[in-house]
């Protein structure tokens, strides 16, 4: 492959990535959450059984600091809430509140919109799975993050 081609294929990409980013985001928006895009990412670590905020600022990285800074803007929103970590008396764990839950549905919505779209551009949901797919064997496990 070229240098210019694999250009082309990278700007593809991102330009891929950074328009289902905003599309979710705007998805989410509309159904009633107030967010940001980072809060999706946040989330998608979170959703897991929670997280620290160390643990956080790794999914994300970002600084422990920027992490903790993140954590406090979401609990004012109600999106997360804090509670004793069952394994370590010192940490706290950072846990998706019952609004939070609903951002996230409704971010997998707006995702499911979008990819229907995209199948449709694509010629069908079979196209879609081989893009799945081939996107998965080069980078199965992420990680899922913002470019910062």
């Amino acid at each position: 492959m070229q240098n210019s081609e694999a250009l082309a294929l990278t700007a593809a990409l991102l330009a891929a990535a950074g328009d289902l980013t905003q599309r979710i985001n705007d998805g989410v928006v509309a159904r009633g959450f107030e967010g940001r895009p980072a809060y999706g990412f946040a989330f998608t670590r979170l959703s897991r059984g929670g997280a620290t905020v160390t643990d956080l600022a790794t999914h994300l990285g970002v600084t422990k600091q920027a992490a903790s800074q993140l954590v406090e803007e979401l609990v004012r929103k109600g999106y997360v809430e804090r509670r004793p970590h069952p394994g370590d008396a010192r940490a706290r764990l950072v846990v998706l509140t019952e609004r939070g839950w609903g951002c996230t549905r409704a971010a997998e919505e707006a995702a499911a919109e979008v990819i229907q779209e995209w199948a449709e551009l694509l010629g069908g949901e079979g196209e879609v799975r081989v893009l799945r797919d081939q996107l998965t064997r080069i980078a199965p496990y992420g990680p899922i993050r913002p470019a910062w």
